[in-house]
Order: C-alpha cells, then structure tokens, then sequence
C-alpha cells in the first residue's frame, strides 16, 4: 500500500502515513480533469464585457445629409455601425459564463489530480505547521529551503484557517495557502508541489477517499 513519510518544518522524519488507495492509487482520466478546469475558469468570469449597439449610442437624431444628389452613399445616421462612434455590431453583452458539471465527476477529476501528484511524488506532508504568534515570511522561505521545494509553485493546505500562515506567505508569489475546503482542480493543477498538514491529509482523504 502506498505510505507517505510524515516530516516535521525543520525536515526532519516523525513517521508514515498509508494514503488511500481510494484517492492516491486511482485511474487519471485526463478528459474529466480537463472538464473540470474548464468548469472552473469559466465559472470564475463576471460576464460583464458589453457593448452598445446603435440604439444605445448618444447622437445621431437626424439623417446627416439627404438621400440624393449629394455624391455620398446613402446614410441614415451617424450613429450606424460603419460610423466612428457608431454602434456596435453583434458585440458582447452581459451574461453568464456559470456550468454545471456532477458532483461525481468533480471528485473524479480532484482524486486524478491527487493521484498524479502522489505519482511524481510531488506531495509532502507536515506534522503541523506553526510560524508562531507574528507573521514571518522569511519562517516561510525557511521551510521551503528545508523542504527542498525553494524553486517550486507550492501550494501550502491546512485543515483549519491559519492566518499567521497566510500573512507569511502572501507575499511569495509562487506560493498558495489554502484550507481543505477551498481546494480546486485549477490549483492542484498549476501549482507544482503540495504540502499538507497531518489533519489536512486526514481530512481530504476522509472525503475523496470514500
């Protein structure tokens, strides 16, 4: 069965954990993860670009020449869609970008991520993470460097909030911190390395593992 080693912030081995097979053994199915991003991105548009068409444009109350005799084309108002400042022809307009996709299929996708991960070994679990009472990136980079994933996208997961955590790391830019509840297949995705806490692991696989 596959285990995990269980690493203290200085790096050091406090034991192993098995992982599910459930969730860290189970098929990737690609073609569902990829659904599943694009779920996710498409959910994440506001869907408010617009544009105004020619009834909506100020201006343009009156024919700007007569019909004949003039030389021109025939125009109807300075405000049609061949006109600078005219309106806008089939342009955007507000809407949703919102998809559904089945709750079944969500986990399918997050437990092919988790097992991609756990393949290449890009999964590192902590006892615990504690920075202290005050917010220190430099603890922060200082756990990375002993972890060995300093070059690394790192996505940092917790069981609970952790807002001295979150303060320490908010201004790495290669570096997430997240709660369990929170997690996406877009994350799992983009970032390369995954650390979690000991209650972290527990929970998520209390969840997908089933």
């Amino acid at each position: 069965m596959l285990s995990v080693t269980i690493k203290d912030m200085k790096g050091q081995e406090t034991g192993r954990l098995e992982l599910n097979p459930a969730l860290f053994e189970a098929p990737i199915k690609p073609i569902v993860v990829r659904e599943a991003v694009n779920r996710y991105l498409a959910n994440q548009r506001q869907g408010t670009a617009a544009t105004k068409t020619r009834a909506e444009v100020s201006g343009g109350g009156r024919k700007p020449w007569k019909q004949k005799h003039t030389g021109r084309a025939r125009q109807g108002s300075i405000r049609a869609i061949q006109w600078r400042h005219g309106g806008i022809a089939f342009g955007p307009q507000p809407r949703s970008y919102w998809t559904k996709m089945p709750k079944e299929k969500r986990r399918v996708a997050l437990r092919s991520a988790f097992a991609a991960l756990a393949k290449d070994e890009h999964i590192t679990v902590l006892e615990s993470i504690e920075l202290g009472a005050k917010p220190r990136t430099k603890a922060v980079l200082e756990m990375l460097d002993t972890l060995g994933v300093a070059d690394r996208k790192v996505l940092i997961v917790t069981d609970i909030p952790n807002p001295v955590l979150i303060l320490s790391a908010r201004n790495l830019p290669d570096v997430k911190v997240s709660v369990v509840n929170n997690i996406n297949i877009y994350d799992l995705l983009v970032f390369d390395q995954l650390i979690l806490s000991r209650a972290a692991l527990e929970k998520i696989q209390e969840t997908l593992g089933s």
